[in-house]
């Protein structure tokens, strides 16, 4: 891979690590040492690091910037000057500038990593593909929560996983996993 490729982080906040502390049911426990591993990666190689982070509206959310929960993972903080676009909804290319500094960069290829897999991960896989950039999906770097059903009760997280991530890679990218990302950069 080359500098045409980056590493999208997509809202690994805290608020992830307090809902699985309460004990919110949970797919890919492993998530954050993947996360960890890619950006080791990427900053290895010197190929593009970026974050989209959470800044909702409401002032009750936990995922206000000025809020606990806001605050940057461990596992994905930025460093230097690594640049961090400021959502408001759940696709990371809806009012945040991120696709005029891709096109600017000449990025055309995303690896995107993060949480909620079925919320902003999936917005902004798909707003990724939709502008003509090149998905890769690392499927153990994702946090995935059980999602509640329609009818009541709650979708396993491993299976709302799965779904979310066949969806993903039938029409929107590759779906792999990340060791095979790193093998790509080194």
């Amino acid at each position: 891979m080359d500098q045409t490729t980056a590493l999208l982080i997509v809202d690994m906040q805290m608020e992830m690590t307090f809902r699985t502390e309460a004990g919110r049911p949970r797919a890919t426990p492993q998530a954050e040492d993947r996360v960890t591993d890619l950006v080791a990666g990427f900053r290895g190689a010197g190929l593009p690091v970026l974050h989209v982070h959470h800044d909702a509206p409401q002032p009750e959310s936990p995922f206000r910037r000025d809020a606990p929960g806001g605050a940057p993972m461990p596992c994905a903080a930025p460093m230097g000057d690594e640049p961090v676009f400021w959502k408001t909804g759940s696709s990371g290319f809806v009012d945040t500038g991120l696709e005029d500094h891709l096109r600017k960069n000449g990025i055309t290829r995303l690896v995107i990593v993060g949480g909620v897999a079925a919320f902003c991960v999936n917005s902004t896989a798909r707003s990724a593909a939709n502008l003509g950039f090149e998905v890769l999906v690392p499927e153990d770097a994702l946090i995935a929560f059980a999602l509640p059903s329609r009818h009541g009760g709650d979708i396993d997280a491993d299976v709302a996983l799965e779904v979310i991530l066949s969806a993903l890679h039938a029409g929107f990218g590759r779906v792999l996993p990340t060791s095979e990302v790193l093998a790509e950069i080194s």
